[in-house]
């Protein structure tokens, strides 16, 4: 890369949007646990069943886990087995499909669009009879799309048919994804929701909220026993700590209108020059494009690293991915500039 270039390649959040977690460290005042003690702290459970204040459930269908995925890979050996199918967005979060694919899983995609699965693929994928569905409400990654109150009627519906299905909704992103977050498992048999502090609060956090009907939260606290035990009550401190803090709260709003305004501002400025883009919420856009590689070679050329999307890809065709997480209002023209240079050489000139 160019010296001064911008990487928007890593999908992470805004180092300066994250609370402070020396701040924290030195106002906690932790003793030691030990083997046979609860394995979560007082109030932790309470501040879950916040999180999850859209939803009608009780503590006994609430645990923890060490982040988002390892909260979905424990979900998933709760109730499937090798060979079993797995519906998941096209394109997708990568390390999903790497995640099925290690447990011997099969993925079965189910393409999408600014509003989440399309209903019409979702009706195809389901008669391949799916042990599972994983679905992304909002910030999907890499597209940023987001389900919205119409489409997760359709969604719902259509999974009404099959109702023994596992369905999984990953709402990694919460609080700062800029779109409510609308769901399909009310009334399922078998469903699970889980929300991250990852990008909230910080990604070293390891700590996932899990909700889900009582069978698989047994299950998921049972396994967890036999290996990890437990999630370190340090960082269920650090999470208690930091939620009860009024100034983060404000920090994550903040947050929430900092990363909404950078991903449309980028939006709006690749718009004015004729370059297609999409993403609703969360940290990501995606830019659909003739050939990954030469698009890529160019743009870092220009002084932009930027992620390919063919890792997320099942069936869709290519596109790059931009994180706007850091990227500057200052700096969404030049970006957009690089991108119709590189679309469209020909163009004499691209400002708005």
């Amino acid at each position: 890369m160019p010296v001064g270039g911008h990487d928007l390649s890593d999908g992470n959040p805004d180092p300066r949007l994250l609370p402070s977690l020396t701040e924290t460290a030195h106002r906690l005042d932790m003793g030691h646990y030990r083997y046979g003690d609860s394995t979560t702290l007082p109030g932790i459970l309470q501040l879950g069943l916040r999180l999850f204040s859209e939803f009608d459930i009780s503590e006994e269908q609430l645990c923890l886990t060490s982040g988002a995925m390892d909260g979905l890979e424990r979900v998933l050996a709760a109730w499937l087995r090798p060979g079993d199918k797995v519906l998941v967005e096209d394109p997708c979060y990568t390390a999903v499909l790497d995640l099925l694919r290690s447990a011997g899983l099969t993925p079965i995609p189910v393409i999408i669009d600014d509003r989440g699965p399309v209903p019409a693929a979702l009706s195809e994928a389901l008669s391949k009879r799916p042990a599972a569905c994983i679905l992304t409400p909002r910030a999907q990654n890499p597209t940023g799309a987001a389900i919205d109150d119409e489409r997760a009627s359709e969604l719902a519906e259509l999974l009404d048919g099959d109702p023994k299905i596992l369905v999984i909704e990953n709402d990694h992103a919460g609080l700062i994804a800029g779109q409510p977050h609308h769901t399909v498992i009310e009334g399922r048999q078998r469903w699970v929701v889980i929300k991250s502090v990852s990008k909230t609060l910080g990604p070293d956090l390891r700590v996932a909220f899990v909700a889900g009907d009582r069978m698989t939260i047994s299950r998921v606290e049972g396994r967890q026993r036999l290996g990890a035990g437990w999630v370190s009550h340090i960082l269920q401190h650090m999470v208690l700590q930091l939620s009860d803090d009024p100034n983060v709260s404000e920090l994550i709003a903040a947050a929430r209108r900092t990363y909404t305004q950078r991903r449309e501002g980028l939006l709006a400025e690749l718009a004015a020059r004729g370059v297609a883009a999409s993403g609703r919420s969360g940290l990501n856009i995606i830019i659909p494009v003739p050939e990954e590689a030469a698009a890529l070679r160019q743009m870092q050329e220009l002084g932009w690293v930027l992620r390919a999307g063919e890792p997320h890809r099942l069936t869709t065709p290519p596109f790059l991915r931009v994180t706007t997480s850091t990227l500057e209002p200052a700096q969404a023209a030049d970006l957009a500039d690089a991108m119709a240079r590189t679309l469209h050489p020909g163009r004499r000139s691209y400002q708005a």
